[in-house]
């Protein structure tokens, strides 16, 4: 029997984007999943499973208390924004740490946090929640353009577009409903007024209440309409840390969560932070794994140490940057050629692609989103951010692909 304590990790994602987090909480744990499908690439780094329909939160709740009945958890966590609620109820039921359900839904329903950061005073963008085109236009014109709509419950920017005349306000609205409409939280559009400034995140952990600012994200997004993601670099000595700190724990003070890893985004207009969202959980796009090059901090392993109710060590070890760049094509169509011309300088930390020549690719400007248009990634490091941008914009030239673009239809 080993004398680590066990973990119970609920939906682990898939390897592109999430296999460094369950990778480090094994180095740690013993590590149990509970998945929608038989393990594959997880295999190495697990005791024991359950396959459950993760969407059926019955079943979910069903297979996580048939692992506890058969292995004494000192702990559960999820890094997938879908189930954060699910998996706080599960922890709830088994009587582990947790935030509340009640507190997970304030994350996960961003109408509901903008009503919190309001009346507790953390600067924010104005916003109303809007069930019909009419009330989205008397929303934008109260508002006044640009104007953002978006979900009120999703994640990945998916369906959030930005809204600069009244023209476009109907194609706007059509494709963030449609996307609202999977929210299990909310189902609604949010109309938000335009934060002109660059966006950042804050990757922030709390534990018993207290909450530690580790790092700062500088973000690159593609252009309007669309908050597409193209970019992310962590320097561990940014000069943003210290001024945006304040902001980001009041934000999570706000939504009531004292426990957990939270990514708080936020764009500084006028050089003051004013809050985007938080979400209840490590980043995507392999921030955390950024953040660990940069400063040493291992998120995913503060996470899981904080679900069995144990200090995590945020003790900065490195100092340094890194730099993520995400690989898009310039047109939709299929994805014919794809590599990496040149050789691996030390630097280059890895490149990654989730697209194989042959396959499609669709880009938000054609009804498409993250999952169908980004082809991978590359992360590479430095002892500045600026070196780490400038070194990841080199190798993104390196990257060749071709893409075909689909016939037109007459």
């Amino acid at each position: 029997m080993s004398a680590r304590p066990l973990v119970l990790v609920v939906s682990p994602g898939d390897e592109t984007y999430r296999g460094y987090c369950l990778k480090q909480v094994a180095a740690a744990y013993d590590v149990v999943l509970l998945t929608s499908t038989e393990p594959s690439w997880e295999t190495p780094y697990i005791v024991d499973h359950a396959v459950a329909d993760l969407n059926d939160t019955t079943a979910l709740l069903a297979a996580g208390r048939a692992l506890a009945a058969c292995h004494e958890l000192a702990g559960v966590v999820t890094w997938d924004e879908w189930h954060l609620v699910p998996t706080a109820q599960l922890a709830r039921a088994l009587g582990l740490p947790t935030n509340t359900p009640e507190v997970t839904r304030g994350c996960r329903n961003k109408a509901t946090a903008r009503t919190l950061f309001a009346r507790h005073g953390v600067p924010s963008a104005a916003s109303v929640s809007v069930r019909t085109l009419t009330e989205a236009e008397a929303a934008a014109d109260r508002t006044g353009y640009p104007v953002v709509l978006k979900p009120a419950a999703h994640a990945g920017s998916i369906g959030v577009l930005r809204v600069d005349t009244p023209d476009q306000l109907s194609t706007a609205y059509r494709a963030a409903g449609q996307t609202a409409g999977l929210g299990r939280e909310n189902t609604s559009v949010l109309v938000e007024e335009y934060l002109d400034g660059p966006e950042i995140s804050v990757e922030c952990v709390t534990h018993h209440g207290a909450t530690t600012v580790v790092a700062v994200n500088r973000k690159i997004l593609s252009p309007p309409p669309f908050f597409e993601q193209l970019g992310h670099s962590v320097d561990a000595t940014d000069p943003l840390l210290d001024a945006v700190a304040p902001a980001a724990r009041a934000a999570i003070r706000a939504l009531g969560i004292s426990d957990g890893v939270s990514h708080v985004e936020m764009r500084l207009v006028d050089g003051r932070p004013r809050l985007i969202e938080v979400n209840g959980r490590l980043a995507g796009d392999m921030i955390g794994h950024l953040v660990h090059l940069a400063t040493g901090v291992d998120l995913p392993r503060a996470a899981a140490d904080i679900a069995c109710d144990l200090t995590p060590d945020l003790t900065p070890t490195r100092s340094s940057a890194a730099a993520i760049r995400l690989i898009y094509p310039k047109t939709s169509g299929t994805l014919t050629h794809l590599h990496l011309d040149g050789p691996h300088p030390p630097w280059l930390d890895q490149v990654r692609f989730q697209h194989r020549p042959g396959e499609q690719l669709l880009l938000p400007a054609d009804g498409g989103n993250l999952y169908t248009a980004r082809i991978g990634y590359l992360i590479t490091t430095g002892p500045t951010a600026a070196i780490a941008d400038a070194r990841a914009a080199t190798m993104l030239d390196r990257i060749v692909t071709r893409v075909e673009p689909a016939p037109e239809t007459s």
